[in-house]
C-alpha cells in the first residue's frame, strides 16, 4: 500500500519505523543513533529491484545500528517532498532507490545540507549527494549468452519499463552478450512504461512469444513478473532480474541477475558512519560482489560452463563489458 509522501508522512514514517527499526548488533555502536529513510518507486516486497533494496538496507542498517524508515510505491511527482520531508525530520542519511530520483536529490539537497543523500543507479552528485552505480550490464551480457546459447528459434525478447539509462544498458548489454555467440541473432525489445502493471508486461511478452521468442528476459521490477508469467503459460524459457526470481517459474527460469544492495547500501552507509562521506558517483560492479547471475539447474552443463567462463573472465577484467545508453533501433 502507497504511503502518503507530503501531508501523511509523518504517520506513514512512524509506521515504517515500527517496521524497521534495526537491531543492534555487537559491532553496531558507530552507528546507533543515525536514521536512515530508504525512498522506492515499488512495494518492498516486489520479489526484484525494490525488495532487494529494502532488504539490503534492513541488513546494512543492522549491521551499523541505525534506525530504518521507509516510503514505497512513490509516484515521480512525490519524489522532491519525500526527500524533503525526511530531511526535515531529522533524518541523518535519505537513499533514493533508482536513476529517477537522482534530479529531485540534488534539487533537495540544496536546502538540506546536513543530510547526506544518497542515489542508486544515477550520476547525481553533489557536497552531499552521491550515487552508486551497478554495472547491471555486466549480468545482462552473461545472460544474453545464456539465452543466445539456449533458444532454438534465434529469437529473444527483452522487456524494460522506461527508456532510462539504467535499464538501456541492461538491454544492450543483454543484445551485446547474446550476439557475442551469434552475431544474426534477432533480440526484440518492448518497453512498458510501468514499474508494476503485470499485465503490460504480460502482453508484450505474448506478443513477442506470437512473433517466435522462445527467451525473454525482463528488467521492468515487479511488472516484469507478468513477463515470466506468459513465459511459464507458453512452456519457453525466462531470465529473471534483481532477484532470485526461480521461485515464479521453476521449470523455466535460466537464470537471475542478482543486485546485491546490501553490498552497495553497506558501502554508503558506512561512509556516513566513518565521517568520510564524499558527494561523488560510484561505480561497483561484478568484482566488488555488486552483481551477479544466479544460475538455474535448467540450463545444460555446457551453457553453465559457458556463463562461468564468461562471468569469471568479467571478474578477473579480460573480458569488459561495454556500457552504452544508446536507444538502439
Amino acid at each position: 500500500m502507497k504511503k502518503l509522501v507530503v501531508m501523511g508522512l509523518a504517520m506513514a514514517m512512524t509506521v515504517s519505523m515500527m517496521n524497521g527499526v534495526c537491531a543492534q548488533p555487537v559491532h553496531a555502536a558507530k552507528g546507533k543513533g543515525l536514521k536512515v529513510a530508504l525512498l522506492m518507486s515499488g512495494a518492498a516486497n516486489d520479489q526484484g529491484w525494490n525488495q532487494t533494496a529494502y532488504e539490503g538496507a534492513q541488513k546494512a542498517c543492522d549491521k551499523y545500528g541505525c534506525e530504518l524508515a521507509y516510503t514505497e510505491n512513490l509516484e515521480a511527482a512525490d519524489i522532491s517532498a519525500a526527500f524533503a520531508d525526511y530531511a526535515s525530520a531529522g533524518y541523518d542519511v535519505v537513499i533514493g532507490h533508482g536513476y529517477e530520483f537522482g534530479d529531485p536529490a540534488l534539487e533537495v539537497a540544496e536546502t538540506y545540507p546536513a543530510t547526506k543523500f544518497i542515489c542508486t543507479e544515477s550520476d547525481a552528485s553533489s557536497d552531499n549527494v552521491a550515487s552508486y552505480v551497478m554495472a547491471c550490464e555486466q549480468t545482462a551480457y552473461v545472460e544474453g549468452i545464456i539465452a543466445a546459447s539456449m533458444t532454438k528459434s534465434d529469437k529473444l525478447g527483452a522487456i524494460g519499463p522506461i527508456q532510462g539509462d539504467s535499464l538501456v544498458k541492461i538491454v544492450n548489454g543483454y543484445e551485446d552478450g547474446a550476439k557475442s555467440v551469434n552475431p544474426d541473432i534477432e533480440v526484440q525489445t518492448a518497453w512498458t512504461n510501468s514499474f508494476v502493471d503485470t499485465q503490460l508486461a504480460q502482453e508484450a511478452a505474448k506478443a513477442m512469444i506470437e512473433n517466435g521468442v522462445d527467451v525473454i528476459k525482463h528488467c521492468a521490477n515487479a511488472c516484469g513478473n507478468g513477463a515470466i508469467a506468459a513465459a511459464v503459460d507458453a512452456d519457453i524459457w525466462c531470465q529473471g532480474d534483481s532477484y532470485d526470481q526461480s521461485s515464479l517459474a521453476p521449470e523455466n527460469i535460466l537464470d537471475s541477475a542478482i543486485y546485491n544492495l546490501d553490498v552497495v547500501i553497506d558501502k554508503a552507509i558506512e561512509s556516513v558512519v566513518d565521517d568520510n562521506f564524499e558527494g561523488d558517483v560510484y561505480n561497483l560492479g561484478m568484482a566488488d560482489g555488486a552483481v551477479e547471475v544466479l544460475l538455474s539447474d535448467n540450463l545444460t552443463d555446457d551453457v553453465k560452463a559457458t556463463a562461468q567462463d564468461a562471468i569469471d573472465k568479467i571478474v578477473s577484467g579480460e573480458l569488459e563489458v561495454e556500457r552504452d545508453y544508446t536507444l538502439r533501433d
